[in-house]
C-alpha cells in the first residue's frame, strides 16, 4: 500500500505562487506514474498534471500549461506541482494520485478512475 500526503496549499492572491508536495510512504513511488487532480467548489474532480516514473511523456491540462510544473524526487519519494500566475479559478482542492507502472515506464494517465492511491488533499484558494 500506498500512502499520499500533500502540503503546501493555503490562501495566495491572484498572481502569486504557491508550491504543493506529494510525501509517500509505505512503498517507493520510483516506479510509479504519478498526477495532480483538482476538485473546485461544485465541480467535478478534474486532471491537473501528471508525469511518467521514467521518461519525459508529462502532460499538463490546458488550463494549467505554461503556469504548473510538476515534478518528482524519488530519493525523497516525493511529487511536487508549482503553481504559478495563479488565478481565481485556481481555487480547488489538489489531490496527489499514484498508479504503479513498471512496465509502461513512460506512460501516463488522465482519469481519475485509473489511479490507485490518493492523498486527502490540501485547499488551494486564490483570492482576486
Amino acid at each position: 500500500q500506498v500512502q499520499l500526503v500533500e502540503s503546501g496549499g493555503g490562501l495566495v492572491q491572484a498572481g502569486g505562487s504557491l508550491g504543493l508536495s506529494c510525501a509517500a510512504s509505505g512503498r517507493l513511488i520510483s516506479s510509479y506514474a504519478m498526477a495532480w487532480f483538482r476538485q473546485g467548489p461544485g465541480k467535478e474532480r478534474e486532471f491537473v498534471a501528471a508525469l511518467p516514473w521514467r521518461g519525459y511523456n508529462i502532460h499538463y491540462a490546458d488550463s494549467v500549461k505554461g503556469r504548473f510544473t510538476i515534478s518528482r524526487d524519488n530519493a525523497k519519494n516525493t511529487v511536487y506541482l508549482q503553481m504559478n500566475s495563479l488565478k481565481p479559478e485556481d481555487t480547488a482542492v489538489y489531490y496527489c494520485a499514484a498508479r504503479p507502472a513498471l512496465n509502461q515506464y513512460n506512460s501516463i494517465w488522465f482519469r481519475d478512475s485509473e489511479y490507485d492511491y490518493w492523498g486527502q488533499g490540501t485547499q488551494v484558494t486564490v483570492s482576486s
